[in-house]
């Protein structure tokens, strides 16, 4: 992995945040480690406490659960410049429910909550910035019960398409069907039908 590289997409997406100053900068992205996980490795797994939180430099992960009826439920996925970790589990201290695996060979960046905390009484900006991502992240998520709970399969599908471009052709397709909430063979018909549409 190129760390220079990694820590300068780091700070880039921290400073669409919040402005940080190069030397507030240099202090963030100096407490985040490099990592690399293989492709279809586990990161996470479900009853473990989340002590870290990741940034994607390279690659894509997806967050998942079990259901009651042992079927995988794909809650997100974290390609390139997206933050990934259980945020109770890293914050509160509690078991995670989730799993979280790697799609591809993925290069990250990843802290520890004892630093995360850390810098927030050195780079007291960075509190302001973590906070606006939590909230775009909820409203994330909020929109997307809201989709596959009362909006059409192809609603839930473009939705997919708009937040992560490019990742249909990247992963595999039972997965994009998991995150809609529908059955791969439904997805392959939505798709056959959306293209004829162009």
């Amino acid at each position: 992995m190129n760390t220079h590289d990694g820590r300068a997409a780091l700070g880039s997406a921290i400073r669409r945040l919040v402005p940080l100053g190069d030397e507030e900068l240099s202090t963030v992205t100096a407490a985040y480690s490099p990592q690399r996980v293989s492709r279809k490795d586990m990161l996470q797994q479900a009853g473990e406490v989340n002590d870290h939180e990741w940034f994607v430099v390279k690659g894509c992960l997806r967050t998942f659960f079990i259901d009651e009826k042992g079927k995988e439920v794909t809650l997100s996925f974290a390609p390139e410049g997206w933050w990934v970790g259980d945020l109770a589990s890293f914050s509160q201290r509690m078991p995670s429910r989730f799993f979280i695996q790697a799609l591809e060979d993925t290069e990250l960046l990843a802290i520890r909550s004892a630093d995360k905390e850390r810098l927030f009484t050195e780079v007291p900006k960075l509190e302001r910035a973590f906070r606006l991502a939590v909230q775009r992240h909820l409203s994330a998520l909020q929109d997307r019960f809201v989709n596959v709970l009362a909006s059409p399969a192809e609603v839930c599908y473009t939705d997919f398409l708009q937040k992560y471009p490019g990742l249909s052709e990247r992963i595999p397709q039972q997965l994009i069907a998991s995150y809609v909430g529908i059955t791969p063979e439904f997805l392959s018909k939505l798709r056959g039908r959306m293209s004829r549409r162009g």
